[in-house]
């Protein structure tokens, strides 16, 4: 790959500056690409974006940056993104710092940033070549997702539609599924976790894989209906919305348990007595435990009895497995529900007995077989 060092001032990069939103982002009289495929979305805080426009009014010298040049003369922005969008928005008026916007500035002021010179490196090679650079320069102190490194691997068609329904702010996606999911959009968040879930549907061993499948595919539409399948599903079966759905393995839970039937009705009010059991400590759990059909107590992570109620049940029996009839040490036995927590036994001192492993063990395969 050649490399060559220039300085090009920033009047000269901001001319013609126009962001198309999905269809791109110019600059630099419409030579410069200032968001190719492969470039994560502008994620730049507020802090750190006026911090660029304070170094360059302080005449501080900026971190290098790298552009790509194609065969056509045109120029591809390969490390740099955050940095010249952020001079590019300041100088057409899109935020203000302190109050002052760029056309509020004297004359000496405006003339001063636009004449600030940049360091950029500007590369010629190959498409591999260019990709490969780009994973191993410095990305500015903005470090690439996991996703973010995927989707340099498989630009193509599918990756532009998927990030127009993943990727961006107030996306498709991220419309029909604020409540249920976490994750931010425009840190490709979204797709990776629509793609984790088309995964595990489609025993497909990983995102890359999935990626390389697809990556010349006219669209992203089969990545779409999945994710808004899982979504539609969670809202037929739990109609009834609670703050604990948000953040849960939906999709895996789909996969599980999609071909089920239930009687929403009657999961509504299971999971409206669990979320009331103090019994209960995670309560995000209630919905797979409905869901499989109360077989996975585990998940719900109930409460269990204190280390003095397990002593003082041992005292009172004098030590006595209350199965077997048996004397054991302490350390030696395991305290278990008189009646059973799923049929309605509390996690209290009077409905606490000690009985030894074997026991315990005996009475664990019971209640599961």
């Amino acid at each position: 790959m050649k490399i060559e060092l220039k300085t090009i001032k920033v009047r000269d990069i901001v001319e013609n500056y126009i962001d198309k939103n999905e269809n791109g982002v110019f600059g630099y009289n419409g030579l410069l690409n200032i968001r190719p495929p492969y470039q994560r979305e502008f994620v730049y805080k507020d802090s750190k974006r006026d911090a660029v426009i304070d170094t360059i009014k302080k005449g501080f010298p900026l971190n290098v940056m790298y552009w790509v040049k194609n065969s056509d003369n045109t120029f591809e922005v390969l490390d740099g993104q955050q940095r010249t969008i952020s001079i590019c928005q300041y100088v057409s008026g899109v935020f203000s710092i302190d109050d002052i916007y760029f056309h509020n500035l004297t004359d000496v002021e405006q003339n001063q940033i636009l004449d600030y010179e940049l360091m950029i490196y500007v590369c010629e090679g190959n498409d591999k070549e260019k990709l490969d650079w780009f994973r191993t320069i410095n990305i500015g102190g903005e470090k690439l997702t996991d996703q973010e490194l995927l989707n340099i691997n498989y630009v193509g068609s599918w990756l532009s539609h998927a990030k127009t329904l993943f990727s961006k702010t107030n996306c498709n996606a991220s419309k029909i599924s604020e409540k249920y999911v976490k994750g931010i959009a425009i840190r490709q968040e979204l797709l990776e976790l629509a793609l984790e879930w088309i995964c595990e549907y489609q025993d497909i061993k990983n995102i890359g894989e999935y990626m390389a499948r697809h990556q010349h595919d006219a669209n992203a539409t089969e990545l779409w209906l999945h994710f808004n399948k899982v979504i539609e599903w969670v809202k037929a079966i739990f109609p009834t919305y609670r703050k604990e759905m948000k953040g849960l393995d939906w999709g895996r839970l789909y996969f599980e348990y999609g071909n089920e039937m239930y009687d929403t009705n009657e999961l509504e009010k299971q999971i409206s007595t669990l979320m009331s059991d103090d019994d209960v400590t995670n309560k995000k759990g209630v919905y797979e435990y409905v869901l499989s059909r109360r077989t996975k107590e585990r998940v719900l992570s109930v409460r269990t009895f204190s280390d003095r109620d397990k002593r003082t049940a041992y005292e009172k029996q004098n030590g006595i497995c209350s199965i077997c009839g048996e004397h054991f040490e302490l350390n030696e036995m395991q305290a278990d529900h008189i009646i059973e927590w799923s049929k309605g036994g509390k996690t209290t001192i009077d409905n606490l007995q000690m009985v030894c492993h074997k026991c315990h063990k005996d009475l664990t395969r019971t209640l599961h077989d």
